[in-house]
């Protein structure tokens, strides 16, 4: 029997295209910014070591990360084209996004054994974790224009960022309680192990089944695709051919180039800022003690998602007021703000403070940014490879991003002068953003 699936536009589709950020959302938040930051770098202080042997040599436990992390980000741009040419020439988007979200989520898991004994096995489930993550994003991503109409694209991208932080709190409100109180889950220390490290593993095991679950609801409704007509001939390698045809295809849509300009250039601040923001807060800010410092990471992260839910919903309002580009403009102008506020952050108050502040446009940057490009695409089916596109500009945004603020904190010894440095390209992207017509 085939299977009817919803028309483009009905409310079911959109909530269930909404609900993979829900799914999702947690590896973003428990992963990358909360649990995993703090776990890495309390197995290194609990080992009483700064380095270790691997890869032929002995390196500093920030590197590491760094390093793995960019390789990570290499791969993803490059196999983000791949897949999607072949999802968009087979018509069969669907399967690539299952099988990327159940590589993440198993990756997750296997963060449950990540070790100094087993660093090998650690840094590959974290490798693979980035990528089952951003690959499944992007081809969900590419879903957008052919579930949704033009009208109905910013409100429900914005309905997916929120319901992908209050998921992601809610998960991560059980994991600090977890990593807290871990006497009350009957985790209980050990010889080699404090009871709180232990805790965080097993949160990663949670942000694993949490993702491969509630994406169920997703895979249920979601259509395979749009099936590319012709020929086919050298599949493996189309999505490359399909991103020059896109790039090839810019030279006639100068709004939307343009506009990719401005989105690449404030895109690599943003990432960069919510990849290292963990880390910048454990190195800059005086805690006073251990404990504090790993409860008070953990809040200013809920404090960001609270309060992105909403600013996801007030930065789509403002645009149907004054348009997508005006308040683009305008958040990229108070991002540039942050930057500087940054740089004089001491005490945990402080902090809190700059969390909330970035709560307000973080998740609203990145709703808008993925409508206001889905608004500007060409009449096509081909919405996989032009996200693809779009996906692989912000990639190669971060790894440029990530090894320019390392590199800036490297030559000048703080992380306070990178933050500000960061902030140039938040002016640069208003000032591109400027070079955009206004309407959408």
């Amino acid at each position: 029997m085939t299977k009817v699936f919803a028309l483009k536009g009905n409310k079911r589709l959109l909530n269930a295209w909404a609900f993979y950020d829900w799914a999702n959302s947690v590896y973003s938040l428990v992963i990358s910014s909360a649990i995993f930051p703090i776990f890495y770098g309390a197995l290194f202080r609990t080992a009483g070591i700064e380095k270790v042997t691997v890869f032929g040599g002995e390196i500093a436990r920030a590197p590491l990360i760094s390093y793995v992390t960019s390789a990570a980000f290499i791969f993803i741009a490059l196999v983000t084209p791949l897949v999607s040419g072949i999802a968009d020439y087979l018509g069969n988007k669907k399967i690539f996004l299952k099988f990327f979200c159940y590589l993440g989520a198993a990756s997750c898991i296997g963060l449950f054994w990540f070790s100094l004994e087993h660093i090998y096995l650690g840094l590959a489930c974290y490798f693979f974790g980035l990528v089952g993550f951003w690959v499944s994003f992007a081809i969900n991503n590419s879903y957008l224009p052919d579930i949704a109409f033009p009208e109905q694209q910013d409100g429900i991208s914005a309905k997916g960022f929120a319901l992908g932080y209050i998921g992601s709190v809610i998960l991560l409100i059980v994991n600090l309680g977890m990593v807290m109180y871990p006497e009350v889950f009957s985790i209980e220390d050990t010889p080699a192990e404090p009871a709180a490290v232990k805790a965080m593993k097993y949160s990663f095991v949670t942000v694993g089944i949490w993702w491969a679950l509630f994406s169920q609801y997703t895979f249920k409704h979601l259509p395979k695709g749009y099936k590319r007509e012709g020929e086919r001939k050298n599949v493996v390698l189309n999505g490359f051919r399909e991103l020059k045809s896109v790039w090839k295809q810019l030279e006639k849509e100068t709004r939307l180039k343009r506009y990719l300009g401005a989105f690449f250039t404030y895109s690599m601040a943003v990432q960069t800022i919510m990849l290292i923001a963990t880390y910048f807060g454990e190195e800059e800010i005086d805690w006073g003690s251990d404990d504090f410092r790993q409860t008070g990471l953990i809040a200013s992260i809920l404090i960001i998602q609270l309060i992105a839910i909403g600013g996801a919903y007030l930065t789509a309002f403002l645009s149907k007021k004054i348009g997508n580009i005006p308040t683009l403009i305008w958040v990229n102008l108070f991002w540039l703000l942050l930057c500087i506020y940054a740089y004089f952050l001491e005490t945990p108050i402080d902090f809190f403070i700059a969390a909330g502040l970035v709560g307000i446009v973080m998740g609203g940057i990145q709703a808008l940014s993925r409508s206001t490009y889905s608004k500007f695409l060409p009449e096509t089916t081909d919405t996989a490879s032009f996200f693809s596109f779009y996906d692989v500009a912000e990639k190669i945004g971060i790894i440029i991003g990530t090894f320019l603020y390392g590199f800036v904190a490297q030559v000048t010894g703080s992380m306070r002068n990178a933050a500000i440095f960061l902030g140039v390209f938040f002016l640069m992207g208003a000032f591109l953003l400027l070079r955009v017509k206004n309407k959408p």
